[in-house]
């Protein structure tokens, strides 16, 4: 089993005993592994498990027991092998003589690099690369040993100059990447050794009695910025197990995921463990929007640095326009592989000015939101001018780039635009959320432009443009089929792409569906083919491609399940959005609180428990947020600028399921409020 530690953008996945021995173990940072191999032995065999688990995110602890070998007898030493990861890693190890009798043996540390970039080593994860077709990694590199110093160096050897340097608060006999050290130890008595390895992507050396006062310092500021984490977002206290327990991992996850782009000292929730701590347009921001009730931070952090990304110019290589929100942005060896940003994403730049707007609905910060008008201009200009290429009123997506992805809305699989008889579409392709989040920014930025920038011609020109687009949209995508729905997306010949998905819930998120269809809407959603007792499915079961293991086309996504229940709530439909807050919290509680990316598609009638899919990342941002999200949807949470307020349009009678609870400490408008639920009832409060 693989344990995974992290701090920002720096991880390290390991096996149960601590050491890193196969392909995608190793220790991480700016998208580049810098120590692929780390074995401890005793006597030259690997010590034996008691137990290992992680402490915090970011520590790690592993309790072992000798081998018996070279004269060592059963359990006669225990070793306790102490992780921490900053923006390096560093292990204590404690090793204990429990025998009766002094003892002798031999520990052994070996350590090496292949420096391989992250995409490398994803390839050989059996869930999302292909392993036997994967190309070979890179050598390991020499190492040397410098004596003065005491420490071992990797350097990268190639045209990237990355180094990782060992150091070793005691010496032992140096053997080429191997360090050995002879140890007696006396009956209770104890030895003991730091490692510090830094990372080092310039090449540039760090002097060793600076080493251990760097990791002392980077030590009290992670635990510094975890407990001013927990003390800044809200704390719950509910009778709902399941809901207490998948909100408390929630907020621990999104603590782990935190990370700062370029150095920054602020921090925005990069997308999932492991391979992509980093920046990620759509899920930046899609989490950014779950996790309000906790705070703005991580959404002020986001929109910022999103801002500073959004391209300036038109670059077919990296499917960028001028105007558009990042889609994903690599670091190191990674950038050289894939690109330093890419931009091949046709939502991410409608959900930059929706979040944009909902921080301002909740901090009524005026200020904040005139230093990104530019952006949000920008943006603007960017969904008329090249969102929608060819004219026709709706934002399509084709790739340009050689190396970039052939789909590009959330359901970015290759397989993922599907006709209900199974046949591929081809791009361009004008996915049905997206042309949803475009009417709902445009809304919200003529909300902005009237009460914030005071430009009228501005408000009434999106305001017209937004009714436009729902007139065009309700026309061109609807489906009177099966009872009515709305077709997935409309492919480069304008046809629609007529499979039953997940997708039109999003729909109901953003208010472009007419009045009329709003039951039809609902009836799909939570009718036998798409609900499966878990959640919405992807796709309908009835359509040709759909399978429940199939990553977009019938499998069960938190975070996607969370936009359908706030649409659910959109349209007062609370007896469907109650349903899906308990049944996915209940699906948590089958992961270890922990919800998964996605997770597969059977019936709940037929299996006993939600069934794990092979691929899905934990933690894993837009998944973490969900239940916060789902708590706000619950208790019907809405902030009330124009009364600088928190509000509750929760319906009067809650389900009993949902129990009692109290939710303190939520800010909104520079003050903070608790909310109460008791007997069925909401109540809110200024604390």
């Amino acid at each position: 089993m693989a344990l995974t530690i992290l701090e920002g953008s720096t991880f390290c996945v390991c096996d149960e005993r601590g050491d890193l021995d196969g392909p995608t173990m190793g220790l991480f940072t700016e998208d580049t592994r810098f120590l692929s191999r780390w074995l401890l032995t005793i006597n030259g065999a690997r010590p034996l498990l008691l137990s290992s688990g992680q402490v915090e995110y970011y520590s790690v602890a592993f309790y072992l027991r000798n081998p018996v070998t070279g004269g060592l007898g059963q359990d006669e030493l225990s070793i306790a092998r102490e992780r921490f990861v900053g923006e390096g890693m560093q292990d204590h190890l404690v090793v204990r003589n429990h025998a009766h009798r002094p003892v002798e043996f031999e520990l052994a540390l070996e350590a090496g690099n292949d420096f391989a970039d992250i995409f490398a080593v994803k390839e050989y994860d059996f869930a999302l690369g292909d392993p036997q077709n994967a190309k070979p990694l890179p050598p390991l590199v020499s190492p040397s040993y410098e004596e003065e110093d005491n420490r071992l160096v990797l350097a990268a050897g190639d045209d990237y100059a990355g180094l990782t340097q060992v150091f070793f608060s005691g010496r032992g006999d140096v053997d080429g990447a191997v360090v050995r050290y002879r140890v007696g130890l006396d009956p209770g008595e104890r030895w003991q050794l730091r490692i510090d390895i830094t990372p080092s992507s310039d090449g540039s050396r760090t002097a060793p009695r600076l080493v251990e006062r760097e990791f002392g310092e980077e030590l009290s500021r992670v635990r510094a910025s975890l407990d001013a984490w927990k003390m800044r977002v809200p704390q719950l206290r509910a009778s709902w197990d399941p809901l207490a327990a998948a909100f408390e991992r929630s907020v621990s996850d999104l603590a782990c995921l935190r990370m700062r782009e370029d150095g920054a000292v602020d921090q925005l929730p990069a997308a999932g463990m492991p391979w992509f701590m980093t920046v990620f347009g759509r899920d930046t921001l899609i989490t950014s929007l779950q996790g309000l009730l906790l705070g703005p931070e991580l959404a002020r952090n986001a929109l910022t640095a999103l801002a500073e990304l959004q391209a300036t110019e038109d670059d077919p290589d990296i499917d960028a326009e001028p105007g558009k929100i990042v889609h994903e942005v690599r670091a190191g060896k990674a950038a050289k592989a894939w690109f330093p940003r890419y931009y091949g994403t046709v939502d991410a730049t409608p959900l930059f000015l929706i979040l944009l707007s909902e921080v301002w609905r909740w901090t009524d910060d005026a200020g904040f939101v005139r230093g990104l008008r530019e952006p949000a201009l920008n943006a603007l200009r960017w969904i008329d001018e090249y969102g929608d290429a060819d004219g026709d009123g709706f934002v399509e997506y084709c790739r340009r780039s050689s190396r970039g992805l052939e789909n590009q809305s959330w359901k970015d699989s290759g397989n993922s635009q599907l006709f209900q008889d199974g046949t591929q579409a081809e791009a361009p392709i004008a996915p049905c959320e997206v042309q949803g989040y475009v009417y709902d920014a445009k809304l919200r930025a003529a909300e902005l432009a009237r009460e914030v920038w005071r430009d009228r011609e501005l408000s009434d020109r999106l305001d017209r443009e937004a009714q436009e687009l729902r007139e065009r949209f309700n026309e061109a995508f609807w489906c009177e089929e099966r009872g009515g729905y709305y077709a997935l997306a409309l492919d480069r010949e304008k046809r629609r792409i007529d499979s039953l998905t997940s997708n039109i819930g999003h729909l109901l998120w953003s208010g472009i569906v007419s009045p009329e269809r709003i039951e039809p809407v609902v009836d799909r959603l939570m009718g036998e083919e798409l609900w499966s007792g878990w959640g919405v499915r992807t796709m309908s079961s009835a359509d040709a491609g759909y399978s429940p293991l199939t990553y977009h086309n019938g499998t069960v996504w938190p975070h996607d399940n969370a936009l359908i229940a706030a649409g659910l709530a959109r349209c007062s439909r609370w007896l469907e959005a109650q349903r899906i807050v308990r049944r996915v919290v209940e699906a948590s509680a089958h992961f270890e609180h922990q919800l998964p990316e996605v997770f597969a598609g059977f019936l709940r009638s037929e299996t006993p428990f939600p069934i794990a899919y092979p691929t899905a990342a934990r933690p894993q941002a837009w998944a973490a947020g969900t239940p916060v999200l789902l708590l706000q949807l619950l208790l019907g949470i809405q902030p009330d600028r124009r009364r600088q307020t928190l509000a509750t349009v929760a319906p009067p009678e809650l389900p009993s399921w949902a129990g009692s609870l109290r939710l303190s400490g939520v800010r909104a408008f520079d003050r903070t409020w608790n909310v109460t639920l008791e007997d069925g009832a909401v109540t809110v409060a200024e604390g």
